[in-house]
């Protein structure tokens, strides 16, 4: 269940040099997902991490857009994934959600980077809304913090 932000999140943001994180996102539901990735680079900014972001038609494609890259000549430090996910009168929000955090979880359990779950799963627009600014607090901003974080993480077990 989301809380009202999770404000411990913020504490102890580690500092980490010459970091590269790619955001994948998706062109459905655009103004949703624009404001999640605008908290998402404010946070990054401030970081000075760097990134670039990588644009698929819709969630389902997340996890092969993460996999390509990762093969590239460049993998990143990071992925992280944004997309939202509005429930509908049909079964497809239930598959499109199974199969997208399916594809991240096999991602974070294959890839040397860790790929951070951005995509809102939502009942409607208002819920979304809440997730990016909103009373439960910026989900694209949490998701570049939590990238920050876990870069920090597989850097100290080196």
């Amino acid at each position: 269940m989301a809380t009202k932000g999770n404000t411990s999140l913020i504490r102890g943001i580690p500092t980490i040099a010459d970091a590269f994180v790619v955001i994948v996102k998706t062109e459905w539901n655009a103004h949703i997902i624009d404001r999640l990735e605008k908290g998402c680079r404010k946070v990054l900014k401030a970081a000075g991490v760097k990134s670039k972001t990588v644009v698929v038609p819709g969630a389902f494609e997340i996890p092969f857009a993460v996999k390509a890259h990762a093969a590239s000549a460049k993998p990143a430090d990071a992925y992280i994934t944004l997309g939202a996910v509005v429930r509908g009168d049909t079964p497809h929000f239930d598959y499109v959600c199974k199969g997208v955090t399916d594809g991240v979880m096999q991602l974070n359990l294959s890839l040397e980077a860790p790929v951070i779950f951005g995509v809102l799963t939502v009942d409607n627009e208002q819920q979304a809304m809440e997730r990016v600014g909103g009373v439960h607090g910026h989900k694209g901003e949490e998701a570049a913090i939590t990238a920050i974080k876990m870069i920090s993480l597989k850097r100290s077990m080196k």
